[in-house]
């Protein structure tokens, strides 16, 4: 009886052995965790686009073309700026008269129009380096005895409202003289000195001297006087707008450094602008 059981109890552990070593054979072992795909690389931000203000009435500065497009001088810096600085720019034909109140409102973000950099101007916009310099300029038919600045007080003469040449022609002639003849652009005045409207145009020398040459028709001829201050251009943004003024500076001193500046400077008159000549040593005592 003793050994039955003992046979039976071998018998039974080695069937019980024989299960445990063929459910271990048969586990599933568990699956090794999938790695997690590589993320994909986040887009790249999308380019800020900056809204751009400028009077496209003011060729070779800025126009429009037989197609509509705003092109010319400084469509063609703010352009090379942007690109350089890595923004984009959205132009937009601004009328002159309300185009710094577009600043102020936050209709444009930049404006570049031949803007005259002035004290006055400085007291409610912040501008960019300076990058054209510029000067008042006398236009009168090729017949007038018109030969200085001084000459015009008794005459009518044609400005563009608001404008430096307007403030020259206003503290000369007197700001209630209905001599001064005001229009939206300077074409328009032009145009009116060309119909004998006005006897003189006072206007941003780059502007009087491109109509001349491409209306030989007017019979023009041009005067400058010393008595007008050089002037210099700058890029507007509105007051204490440091960010977007940083990018256009930055812009600026690129392209003036690689040669770009130079290059849109001789397309649009015919040479690089004159460099400044370094001031002579002074002598030691």
């Amino acid at each position: 009886m003793t050994q039955i059981t003992t046979r039976r109890f071998l018998q039974t552990a080695a069937v019980l052995a024989a299960g445990i070593v063929l459910a271990a054979c048969g586990k599933k072992e568990e699956p090794a965790p999938v790695e997690q795909a590589a993320s994909a690389p986040a887009p790249a931000p999308a380019p800020t686009v900056y809204a751009v203000g400028t009077d496209a009435a003011y060729a070779p500065f800025e126009s429009q073309d037989e197609k509509g497009e705003i092109v010319g001088f400084d469509i063609d810096v703010i352009k090379a700026i942007a690109a350089k600085a890595g923004f984009e720019v959205k132009l937009i034909n601004t009328p002159w008269e309300g185009i710094f109140n577009s600043l102020g409102q936050g209709d444009r973000d930049i404006v570049i129009s031949a803007v005259t950099i002035t004290d006055e101007r400085k007291q409610t916009l912040d501008f960019s380096d300076a990058y054209f310099d510029a000067a008042q300029l006398i236009a009168v038919r090729d017949n007038s005895k018109v030969a200085k600045f001084a000459d015009l007080k008794k005459l009518k003469v044609g400005v563009q409202t608001g404008t430096t040449g307007d403030e020259a022609v206003t503290k000369l002639l007197g700001k209630t003289n209905t001599n001064i003849k005001r229009f939206e652009s300077t074409p328009l005045a032009l145009k009116e000195l060309e119909a004998g409207g006005v006897d003189a145009v006072v206007a941003d020398n780059g502007v009087v001297i491109h109509h001349v040459a491409n209306n030989p028709e007017s019979k023009f001829k041009t005067i400058s006087d010393t008595e007008f201050a050089p002037e210099q251009y700058g890029i507007a943004v509105k007051k204490g707008n440091a960010a977007v003024l940083e990018k256009i500076n930055q812009g600026l001193a690129g392209i003036k450094a690689d040669g770009t500046y130079d290059q849109i400077y001789a397309k649009y008159f015919g040479a690089a602008p004159a460099k400044a000549e370094a001031p002579a040593s002074a002598a030691s005592n």
